[in-house]
């Protein structure tokens, strides 16, 4: 069986893609708070809630296509960091939860619940245990690490798509109602 850092560079054009992909995307994100920014009643609390997780997100799975990239001496060294970011993720989209529980700009529906504060918790979590795993054969680890940046990325492109549209749809009322 290959030592993981053989089986990472495997990974290597996997990583190449969504973790250029993830850079991109967290650039158009930033015309998605330009936005936002125009919107009058928009605060930093829907901001903290909505917006800036995407950008996190985005993020993670550009440091996560890093590590995964990495020339590690040892497979235990990308385990640990996987672990780190998993455990971190899952804080901070806990923390999320709160602030979109506490803000009062916007109530968010089934849907956003799912896709802002469910499905990214869950996303850390198979990270978390992907990492984990590492320690072990890596092959069904490498999988789930993998799994765990696309559903983040595309986690990230679902939720800038909804700002977008939300902002967009909310723009068009208020000119019409202007």
């Amino acid at each position: 069986m290959p030592e993981a850092p053989s089986l990472l560079k495997q990974w290597t054009d996997f990583y190449v893609i969504i973790g250029s992909s993830a850079g991109a995307l967290t650039g158009l994100q930033f015309v998605v708070i330009a936005l936002i920014a125009e919107i009058e009643d928009a605060g930093m609390s829907e901001v903290r809630a909505f917006a800036t997780p995407t950008i996190v997100h985005f993020c993670v799975v550009l440091l996560i296509s890093s590590i995964a990239s990495a020339p590690w001496p040892a497979e235990w060294n990308a385990a640990f960091s996987l672990v780190i970011c998993g455990v971190v993720g899952i804080v901070y989209a806990l923390r999320v939860v709160s602030h979109a529980r506490r803000q009062s700009g916007y109530a968010p529906d089934v849907g956003d619940w799912v896709w802002y504060m469910t499905f990214p918790p869950s996303a850390y979590a198979l990270l978390l245990i992907g990492g984990l795993l590492l320690f072990r054969p890596p092959q069904t680890a490498l999988f789930l690490v993998a799994a765990a940046a696309l559903a983040l990325l595309f986690n990230g492109i679902h939720n800038a798509w909804d700002s977008v549209t939300y902002i967009a749809i909310n723009q068009a009322h208020a000119k019409g109602n202007a």
